[in-house]
This record gives structure tokens, C-alpha cells and sequence, in this order.
């Protein structure tokens, strides 16, 4: 009975037994056991036995390893996984893969016209007999994973794939399902081995694994193709290692991906692709894989496009602009970003219930800009109201932003009186905020800086305080927002050693920022030489990172925020060189922030300055034109042009007055628009009106910054 289909004999002695002597029963043509009947298990079903059937008729006899194959079959159906693998185990698959490449070889080349009697030539094993010994290896292999031996199991079923693509180095022909079940097993095989590599905690054989099952073409169905891109892509995104292409694989050139996190965004990219003309089901999933991946990456601007691109129905409308809303912002568009917010409270949704995260989105984007106070007052009241009916537990994160806005409405507010309700209220709202969101850190650095900003300088240190030990001490902002305030208290060596504390507390940009603040101190307290050492180690720190950028990616695509800070040392060493008389340094330093960044209004208000030193008044003039063109309300450039006019003559006080007036409106705690405004009044005759404006300028010098809040 165990006779081999290719002539090879079996003694019925040298069969190792295995429990139940299950190589050794007496299986007839039919498939039936002399032991079924009463004791098999009712799971086993009738499709079953007529498979097992349909292999005996075909081959009319078994030899040892494929009845080895059809008893593991059974084991494992009836759930017997030890009698099964111990069965599977007895088969010799390493001798038997020589003869099954060679028979796939052989069975697939030159399918038309190749006579039925081919299948008994030169001893070459039938296809069915080669898929049943597949079948029993990815049986075996999904016993030991369910016996909980997966690093097992993942090699036995890599078995079937090296198999197969030895047989087939250029993937499965069409057509090779006509006579057995070959395909079907390597499919499984394909899905299966990943899995498996993953339960073993071997990630990057995952990796390999799925890659292999997408570099050649395996016949794989649409839907299985795409659904193995997206368990690679999510593996590739969130596996927390890193496996570059090998270099069979990197056919783009310089367009290859370079890391995990770009071959996913690739292959997330093919199966929108794919979902967009229809080929494949709908998938939310890949979006908020791809949303995921190109945030992390910086490219909000293609996150966008591809949610424009989602079929109607996957959002609602708000949901659809919210999302656009978040890419804009995300990409420094906030106007595009505030504008669609305009559309999503609008009147066109009046009749549809309020989208509260479009509200507190729009209030504190508002927030950020000054131009845009008011507009963020009405977002941050219709958040409050709404929250107060349905989710108050936005209703701290609502005043918080309603406090900021009323806050920066404040310093654009063209009255006095105006100024004191506006600033009277953003400390109302943000107290209420830090009320309901007493664990929140963010709501107490507003609170600081708020009372930072109206010189309530004792509330403002110890929120600054407060805040610091929330956060650990590990915020850059938090420790300059503490040095500025004590700053304002004419503190400037304690100002200075608590940067010295927080150089070693925070990195990256927050300790250029702090190196910056550390030099300015240094200025206050007359010491230049200290100042221009620390700038000296601040410039080499930047171009330290600017070289280390541009070996990791693109030199031009270097962070705004840090050229800000090199444009900023460069102006700051300008005027340190004026204000000591050496002129020649003080060009140099000009000319290098304007070769970085030409359209700063403060490095032609520096350059003014420089003429001004040298009496160039004409000069002067013109560079101060030149940053107001720029920049039309920049209150230095404002308040130097009436320096200048000043100087010029009684003829032109009229119209440096009416610079003072405009830098006043834009920046009332400016001391030096009120000292110029005193010197005005008292060019005029004015002199009662000039000892006030001379009070007012020397009262707001006592409590002043040595840099501007709104910095951070």
C-alpha cells in the first residue's frame, strides 16, 4: 500500500511509528480508514474526505512521505498538533526539495501540448504530490506556531518560499492552478511567513519577508497584494527599526527611498493610488497611515492633497476641512488654514451642529497672530458656548485661548482706556482657565506672560516658577521667560546665571535661543567683549549644525527658525561694533545677515544706525525707508526715522511726532518712542508735557525686558 508513485519502495519496518501507529494504518483507495466510523471527530468533513479521496484515485498508491502528508492532513484537522507534527516531522523534506524544484521546473515549462501521459516520465514527481508536501510543511509550520514555537514555524514555512522560487526564479506563471493546488500554497505561505517573523519578535526578517512576497509577480489577487503593501507599510512606520533596500531592490537610483519611513509613504502612495480608481476596496486605514508617515516626515503639503482626494463620504464636510485646516497649519499656510476655518463656522453651516475642534483650532491659531485678535475672541466664544452644553471639558482650553486673544488685542488697541478692559479681561479668562485646567502648563506659561507683559512682575515669577517645576525644568522657553522677567527687574547677573542653569538643562534650538539671551545680558551690563565671545560660541554651534544638516538631507531645506537665530547673533554683533565706534566690524556683520537674509527689516534699521553713528543722516534715512518698506510697522525703524528728523531740525518735529505716535500706538511700552517724544515736546516749548513724556519713557525703562516677550 505504501508503494511510490515514482517506483521507490518502503519497508513497512523501517517506518518509525508514531503515536497510535499513525504512518502504519491501512488506508484503502477511498480514503477511509479501517478505523473511521464511530471515533472520527464531526469536524472532519465530508469536502475533506473527497479531497483526500481524489489524491489516492489520482496516484492509486502512496509512498511514505505523501502518506505521511495526508495523515498530518488529518491530525491536524481533527486539532491532534502533537500526533500531527510528530507525523510531519517524519517526513524528509530536505532530501525531497531537489526533486520538487525539478518537478515544478519540469511541470511549468511548456504547459500547451505537453502529452497527459507526461506526468509518469523520467520519475518526476507529480504537481499534486508536490503541492500535498507543501501543504504538509505549512501545516507543520502552523502547528509549531500554534504549540507556541513560532521561530520554528517561521523557518519551516520559509521552506516552502525558497522552494518555489528556486523552481521559479522570475515569479509563477500564469495558468499553473490547472492541475494543483501550488499557488495556493505559496500564497498562504507569503501571508503567513511575515507573521510569523513578527510574533518572534524578528522584525527585520518581517520586513524581508514581506518584501519578497512584492518584488516578483506571485499571482497574488489584487485585494492580497494590497492588503500585504499595507502590513509592510505599518510595519515599516511603527516598528521601530530600520532596514534599508538591498541593493537588488534600489531601481530608482537617486529617487530610491532612503529610509523605512519613505518606503512606506511609497507604498502607502501606490494603494491611494489604487483606492482612487477603484481597484481596491476603500481602505480608512491607509489614510491614517499616510497622514501618520507625512507628518512625521514634514510633507503636510501632500497629506493635503490626498485628503482633497478622498472619495465623498469617507468625511463630512467640517471633518474634511478640519483635517485640510491641520495640514495648512502644519505647514505655516495659517491664512489658507484660518480662512477654511471661516468656512466651516460660516453661515453656510449654521444649520449644522458647531465642529468644536474647527473652533478651538481657529481660536488658537488666532491666538498666534496679533493681526487676528479680534476674529479669535468670536472663535473662542462660540467654543465656550458650545462647551458649555455639550463637552465642558474643552471649556479651560476655550478660555485659555479666549485670554490669549483678548491679550494680544490689547497691544493693538488704539485706546487707553480700551487697552486697560481688554488686558483686565485676558487675565479674568486665563485665571479661569488655570482653574479648570490646573495640570495644564501651557495655561500657566500664558498666565505668566501675560502678567509678564501688563509688569505685574511677582505673579509673572511665580507662574514662570510654576511652570518650570510642571514641566520638569526641561523647557527652553520657560527658563528665558524666567530670565526676562527678572531682567525687568534690572537683575541682570541673576538673569544671566539662570541661562547659565538652563544651557544644561535643554538643547538644540532652545540653547541657541538661551546663548543669544546670554549675550544680550552680557550687553546690558556693559560687558561687550564677554558678549562677542558668546556669540562666537553660539555662530560656531550653528554652522556646526548647519553642516550636520546638510550631510542628512537638503542645506536649503535648514530649519526657518535657526537661520532666524544666526540672522539675529549676526545683527546683535552689528550693533556692539557700532555702539564701540568699529564701524569696519559693524559693516561686515551687516553684510553677512543680509547675505543670509536680505529682507530683514532690523538688519537696514542696524544699518541705519551705522550711518547714523557716522553722521550720515541722509543715509540713515534711506536705510530706514528701506525697513519700513519691508516691514511698515516696525516700531525701531520708526522711532530712529524721528530721531533722525529730529535732528534735523525744528521743521521736521511735526512729522517725527507723527512716527512717535504711530510706534507708541503699536507699542506703548516702548520707553525710547517716549523719551524722543519727550525731547520733541521740549524742542516745541511743551516742557510740563516733556518731564511727563521723560517720566513715563524712565518709568517703563525701570520695568523693561532686555528682549521683546513676544519672542517667545
Amino acid at each position: 500500500m505504501l508503494c511510490a508513485c515514482s517506483g521507490e519502495q518502503f519497508k513497512f519496518e523501517e517506518v518509525p511509528l508514531s503515536p497510535e501507529s499513525l504512518a502504519t494504518r491501512d488506508f484503502s483507495v477511498s480514503g477511509l480508514s479501517s478505523r473511521t466510523g464511530c471515533d472520527w471527530d464531526s469536524r472532519f468533513e465530508d469536502s475533506q474526505v473527497d479531497d483526500v479521496e481524489s489524491t489516492l484515485k489520482e496516484a492509486l498508491s502512496l509512498n511514505y512521505e505523501e502518506a505521511r502528508a495526508l495523515l498530518g492532513r488529518l491530525e491536524y484537522q481533527r486539532g491532534n498538533l502533537d500526533a500531527a507534527l510528530q507525523v510531519f516531522q517524519g517526513i524528509d523534506i530536505r532530501g525531497l526539495t531537489p526533486r520538487m524544484i525539478k518537478s515544478i521546473i519540469h511541470r511549468t515549462r511548456q504547459r500547451k501540448g505537453r502529452p497527459k501521459g507526461d506526468n509518469m516520465q523520467m520519475g518526476i514527481m507529480s504537481m499534486h504530490s508536490v503541492s500535498l508536501l507543501l501543504e504538509a510543511i505549512l501545516l507543520k509550520a502552523k502547528s509549531l506556531e500554534e504549540l507556541g514555537r513560532v521561530k520554528e514555524a517561521a523557518r519551516e514555512c520559509k521552506i516552502i518560499l525558497d522552494t518555489v522560487e528556486s523552481a521559479l526564479p522570475n515569479g509563477m506563471p500564469e495558468g499553473i492552478t490547472e492541475d494543483c493546488k501550488l499557488q495556493e500554497m505559496l500564497h498562504k505561505a507569503l501571508e503567513l511567513l511575515p507573521e510569523l517573523w513578527k510574533q518572534a519578535g524578528f522584525l527585520d526578517e518581517a520586513i524581508a519577508a514581506y518584501r519578497r512576497a512584492l518584488t516578483k509577480p506571485w499571482n497574488l489577487d489584487l485585494q492580497r497584494l494590497a492588503s500585504v503593501q499595507k502590513e509592510l507599510a505599518s510595519l515599516l512606520l511603527y516598528g521601530g527599526v530600520e532596514v534599508n533596500l538591498p541593493p537588488q531592490l534600489q531601481i530608482w537610483g537617486p529617487n530610491t527611498p532612503k529610509s523605512s519611513t519613505e518606503e512606506a509613504i511609497l507604498l502607502l502612495f501606490i494603494l491611494m493610488k489604487k483606492m482612487a480608481f477603484g481597484e481596491i476596496r476603500w481602505d480608512p486605514e491607509v489614510v491614517d497611515h499616510l497622514a501618520f508617515a507625512l507628518s512625521v516626515s514634514g510633507q503636510f503639503k501632500f497629506l493635503s492633497d490626498h485628503i482633497e482626494e478622498a472619495l465623498p463620504g469617507v468625511y463630512n464636510r467640517a471633518e474634511r476641512w478640519y483635517l485640510l485646516v491641520l495640514c495648512y497649519s502644519a505647514s505655516g499656510q495659517n491664512e489658507v488654514a484660518l480662512n477654511l476655518l471661516k468656512k466651516v463656522s460660516g453661515r453656510s453651516e449654521a444649520k449644522h451642529e458647531p465642529h468644536l475642534p474647527a473652533l478651538l483650532l481657529g481660536a488658537k491659531l488666532c491666538s498666534q497672530n496679533l493681526g487676528h485678535a479680534h476674529d479669535g475672541i468670536d472663535f473662542a466664544r462660540r467654543a465656550i458656548d458650545f462647551a458649555n452644553n455639550h463637552n465642558k471639558h474643552f471649556m479651560g482650553q476655550a478660555h485659555h485661548f479666549l485670554g490669549l486673544c483678548y491679550g494680544n488685542a490689547a497691544r493693538f488697541s488704539l485706546s487707553d482706556a480700551e487697552r486697560v478692559f481688554l488686558q483686565s479681561d485676558s487675565l479674568k479668562y486665563l485665571n479661569t482657565a488655570a482653574l479648570l485646567e490646573e495640570k495644564d502648563p501651557e495655561v500657566i506659561f500664558s498666565l505668566s506672560l501675560e502678567n509678564s507683559f501688563q509688569r505685574n512682575l511677582n505673579a509673572a515669577l511665580q507662574n514662570a516658577r510654576i511652570y518650570l517645576d510642571m514641566v520638569g525644568g526641561s523647557s527652553g522657553r520657560g527658563w528665558k521667560l524666567l530670565a526676562l522677567i527678572i531682567s525687568q527687574e534690572q537683575r541682570f547677573k541673576d538673569a544671566e546665571t539662570i541661562v547659565d542653569i538652563s544651557l544644561d538643562e535643554v538643547g538644540g534650538r532652545d540653547q541657541l535661543e538661551l546663548l543669544r539671551l546670554k549675550a544680550v545680558l552680557q550687553i546690558a551690563q556693559e560687558q561687550p567683549n564677554k558678549a562677542i565671545e558668546t556669540f562666537r560660541i553660539l555662530l560656531a554651534l550653528i554652522q556646526a549644525q548647519k553642516e550636520r544638516h546638510s550631510k542628512n538631507s537638503d542645506p536649503e531645506t535648514m530649519a526657518e527658525a535657526d537661520i532666524k537665530i544666526e540672522i539675529e547673533a549676526w545683527q546683535d554683533l552689528a550693533e556692539i561694533y557700532t555702539k564701540f565706534g568699529s564701524w569696519p566690524d559693524a559693516e561686515i556683520c551687516l553684510d553677512k545677515a543680509k547675505s543670509i537674509g536680505i529682507f530683514s527689516p532690523r538688519s537696514w534699521h542696524a544699518t541705519g544706525i551705522l550711518f547714523e553713528a557716522q553722521s550720515l543722516y541722509k543715509e540713515a534715512l534711506v536705510a530706514f525707508s528701506i525697513s519700513l518698506s519691508i516691514h511698515p510697522d516696525h516700531v525701531p525703524s520708526m522711532v530712529s526715522t524721528a530721531t533722525i528728523l529730529r535732528k534735523l531740525g525744528r521743521q521736521c518735529l511735526p512729522i517725527a511726532r507723527s512716527y512717535l505716535m504711530n510706534a507708541l500706538r503699536l507699542e506703548p511700552t516702548n520707553h525710547e518712542a517716549w523719551l524722543n517724544l519727550g525731547f520733541v515736546s521740549k524742542m516745541e516749548g511743551s516742557l510740563q508735557q516733556a518731564a511727563d513724556f521723560f517720566q513715563a519713557a524712565h518709568e517703563i525703562k525701570q520695568s523693561a525686558p532686555v528682549q521683546d516677550f513676544l519672542s517667545l
